[in-house]
């Protein structure tokens, strides 16, 4: 079948992606409600932008709407509406002017054109942004939307996303690589230190499974931006882990099943020789020594797993978490607290 030709508006019923998330962010508040949560009487003067689904079944030329509803008392004046996607995704025009004004809740629209790539497989999370300037309405002068769509599924949990050893037996260290120096964890010793395979671990409120796998075997996500599947409700997202070099920090993003998202910054100390409380974290557990390529080694030195968290909204019900894109934090267990 013939693909269409270059800037055509393709049409497609339900070509849009399955799953989408639309935040408000007016430049001149701190933060916004997302859609369809409720607002107070301060969210009502602001001035909204929104964006329509896009069509990512590509390669395709998209249409996409931006609504902006004048929320605030006065009216909208000299209204320009920009838009932008992914970087290297071309948009004609990318600038558009609203004739005449806009009065007191009333809406205006503009339609652009994106030319979207062919689908990668995978999942990805594609951005769209849409900046509204203005005079009147309610004084800011300028107005965000952002869009977010969801193309691929999340892995089925955790485990399924497992990439790195991190856990070996003494008498055969050859299959780790926790550090990319070809060490890891002792079983043994993690054991006496209160990780055996498949233990619960409370820590942060959250309880939390040790890794049910036999040693020399993946054990956990060195965390390269998966989308992970999790359900269920809580306050904060509790993370098991520790890092490799100083610098394993990263922002996770929780997506819930209304669509909307949260999101945190957490890290993990060095398995050994940080500080304990690097970045936040909490020490959970030490073992002696590690596995080298050679065999157990460097006794008297602790090497040690952590957990940190990351806040959610209690009163939504989590679909999936992408982890942070620093391959440098390790994760052996995530689980939702109070």
């Amino acid at each position: 079948m013939t693909r269409p030709s270059a800037w055509r508006i393709v049409r497609r019923a339900g070509a849009a992606a399955a799953a989408a998330v639309v935040l408000l962010v007016p430049t001149h508040a701190s933060a916004a409600p997302a859609v369809g949560s409720a607002a107070g009487s301060a969210t009502e003067t602001r001035t909204e932008v929104t964006l329509s689904p896009v069509d990512l079944d590509g390669p395709v030329i998209a249409a996409v709407k931006v609504t902006v509803r004048n929320a605030g008392p006065d009216r909208l004046r000299s209204l320009r509406i920009a838009f932008a996607g992914p970087v290297g995704w071309a948009v004609q025009p990318s600038v558009q002017g609203v004739d005449g004004s806009v009065a007191a809740g009333a809406t205006a629209h503009a339609t652009f054109r994106i030319q979207v790539p062919e689908r990668r497989p995978g999942f990805t999370v594609r951005t769209f942004t849409a900046t509204a300037s203005y005079r009147g309405g309610d004084g800011a002068g300028t107005a965000i939307g952002t869009r977010s769509e969801i193309s691929g599924t999340p892995v089925a949990n955790l485990a399924a996303a497992y990439n790195n050893v991190g856990v070996t037996d003494e008498t055969d260290t050859a299959p780790g690589d926790y550090d990319g120096e070809g060490n890891s964890f002792s079983a043994q010793r993690l054991a006496a230190a209160g990780l055996a395979r498949g233990t619960t671990v409370t820590a942060l409120g959250a309880r939390l499974t040790w890794p049910d796998v036999a040693p020399g075997t993946k054990d956990n996500v060195s965390s390269a931006g998966q989308a992970i599947s999790l359900t269920g409700s809580g306050g904060k997202l509790v993370f098991l882990g520790s890092g490799v070099t100083s610098g394993a920090t990263g922002r996770a993003t929780v997506h819930y099943t209304d669509g909307t998202t949260t999101s945190g910054t957490f890290g993990f100390p060095n398995w050994s020789f940080d500080p304990a409380n690097a970045h936040g974290a909490t020490l959970v557990a030490s073992s002696d020594g590690r596995n080298r390529p050679s065999g157990y080694g460097n006794a008297g030195i602790a090497y040690r797993v952590f957990a940190h968290s990351v806040p959610l909204d209690p009163a939504k019900e989590v679909a999936f978490v992408v982890l942070p894109g620093n391959a440098n934090i390790h994760v052996f267990a995530m689980a939702l607290a109070p």
